[in-house]
């Protein structure tokens, strides 16, 4: 799979994003940092699926209560009451964005170093677990 130079741009800018967060969330909640990471987070997957598509991914009918959350917690945050709105911004993500979680976890066992951790009896249930993966046959 091939990216556009758009679209390398926009991984770019989503993976800052997603630093910019962290960074602002170990240096105690810093509402400046964390607005910057969620604008650049936003602008990186408008870049990598464009804004049409990023603008029906948020206003899906099955998705309206994550999006909703994520952006409140977002202004939240753009209100100075980052711990909530980081908080609320999570409850959000994760109902976005948990339909790719597993996809995300087979990803990452077919890494050399990830994939072996991952694979170990008791960290791949956990894992297992966590992403939503069934342990039963569907008979």
């Amino acid at each position: 799979m091939w990216l556009t130079d758009t679209q390398k741009i926009g991984v770019g800018l989503s993976a800052f994003g997603f630093a910019m967060i962290s960074l602002g969330v170990v240096l105690f909640f810093d509402a400046g940092l964390i607005a910057i990471g969620n604008i650049l987070f936003l602008a990186g997957m408008s870049m990598i699926i464009g804004v049409q598509k990023t603008m029906f991914f948020f206003t899906r009918r099955d998705k309206l209560r994550g999006s909703f959350a994520f952006f409140a917690g977002f202004l939240l945050v753009l209100i100075k009451w980052s711990m909530l709105g980081i908080l609320i911004e999570a409850f959000g993500f994760l109902n976005l964005f948990g339909d790719f979680f597993p996809v995300v976890v087979n990803f990452l066992r077919h890494m050399p170093v990830i994939g072996r951790f991952l694979s170990l009896p008791g960290v791949s249930q956990v894992v297992d677990r966590l992403a939503g993966f069934q342990n039963q046959l569907p008979v």
